[in-house]
């Protein structure tokens, strides 16, 4: 098979997805462009089958030239391993020498910049779908559940698509987890304890700020207080609220910007049969009236999200916390409280000082009634191969009980 490179021009409609035209074999072909990651299309393409040797592929994918896949699928996800390795095949040495010279910050942005350039590289590997979701590949999997419900329900009318190999696996990977489901030791007992996260909401797999949630005391109701009401805020799977329910809060509203975490805090919420009890609201933080207990988990991490599905990990410019504790005040009921739960990796990377956080609490008209600690066990604390791993090895998560002065 050719490796010249097929001219590929795209175009986009409003409100559509992007349509990249080639012509393959003398014909004119099109597909329309499907990237989560929100990539732009391909500039230049060349076709990529089983002959093609890693070494070419990762001289190809490093210039910028993508491989629309026509071999066997199984050789492609290979293919994908050995373009990760040389990808990865970084020097011992000089990954050394830049953890001794560069600033912790600088590291920081250093290695999401190589994490970057290494996801566009080995997003360069592309995979062709029918419009029903299916894979015309000897060998493919079939995808077209996972892919429904990440893209949604499939439309014939649509034509034919193209996306990156690397996202398929993710979306397939997701949809395992959704089927299978997060077991959460505060729920109760299996086989009810199960959180299902869908595809681009944040998996409650690192349990440490749950344990936090479901051990910590509640505030008391007031005298004359009918029902002990919680707020939320940023539900993601719906986790929190199903703890603060199993934990006898009478109504929590729980809300959320993305639709996909709304429809998903519901259907976990359904499954567990608390519905009842909680309302799951689109709002940008807070909703409307007062708590006696307001729950938040924001991104931990300062920074951009370089994709749509960082927004869980990334908040740019803290604009959410910021968000959080400015309105927290006027939205709690007297003596209630506002729980953050929050990593101190950022302290770590030197994105946020401590001094810098205490001070955004006091100047919100917010005192701490106390803090607590938990260690994360998430891998990534034993990895000494990650360029962070100094910062994640100290990371420590808390649970500040905030009240208004």
């Amino acid at each position: 098979m050719s490796n010249s490179p097929l001219l590929v021009t795209s175009e986009t409609t409003a409100g559509a997805l992007p349509v990249i035209h080639w012509t393959e074999a003398g014909e004119e072909r099109s597909a329309l462009w499907r990237s989560e990651r929100g990539a732009p299309p391909p500039k230049r393409v060349v076709l990529a089958d089983d002959t093609m040797t890693a070494d070419t592929a990762y001289r190809l994918t490093c210039e910028g030239t993508a491989l629309l896949w026509r071999g066997d699928f199984q050789n492609a996800k290979q293919l994908l391993q050995a373009l990760a390795r040389r990808a990865d095949n970084v020097p011992a040495r000089k990954r050394k020498k830049a953890a001794e010279v560069v600033p912790v910050a600088d590291a920081f942005h250093l290695h999401r910049l190589a994490q970057s350039q290494r996801a566009r590289m080995l997003g360069m590997l592309l995979i062709p779908f029918n419009a029903d979701y299916s894979v015309p590949l000897r060998r493919a999997p079939d995808a077209k559940l996972a892919c429904a419900a990440a893209w949604g329900p499939a439309d014939e009318t649509l034509g034919a698509s193209v996306a990156s190999l690397r996202e398929l696996l993710g979306i397939t990977s997701a949809h395992e987890w959704r089927r299978v489901g997060v077991e959460i030791e505060a729920l109760g007992e299996a086989p009810h304890n199960r959180i299902h996260p869908h595809y681009g909401v944040f998996s409650p797999v690192r349990g440490e700020y749950i344990h936090l949630v479901a051990t910590v005391h509640l505030p008391k109701k007031l005298a004359g207080q009918a029902t002990l009401v919680a707020f939320d805020i940023g539900t993601g799977t719906g986790v929190l609220s199903a703890v603060l329910v199993r934990r006898g809060v009478d109504q929590v509203v729980a809300t959320d910007q993305d639709p996909r975490a709304l429809a998903c805090a519901r259907d976990n919420l359904t499954q567990l049969g608390m519905l009842d009890k909680v309302q799951v609201v689109q709002a940008n933080l807070f909703p409307e009236g007062r708590a006696s207990l307001v729950v938040c988990n924001p991104p931990w991490l300062p920074a951009r999200p370089s994709s749509p599905l960082e927004h869980s990990v990334y908040d740019e410019g803290g604009k959410m916390l910021a968000g959080f504790l400015k309105g927290l005040t006027s939205h709690l009921e007297p003596k209630g409280e506002g729980w953050l739960i929050l990593s101190n990796l950022a302290e770590h990377l030197g994105l946020r000082s401590r001094a810098d956080l205490l001070a955004a609490f006091e100047s919100n008209g917010l005192k701490v009634v106390s803090r607590i600690d938990a260690k994360p066990q998430h891998a990534k604390v034993a990895d000494t191969s990650d360029a962070l791993h100094d910062a994640r090895s100290r990371e420590v998560t808390s649970l500040w009980r905030l009240a208004a002065i």
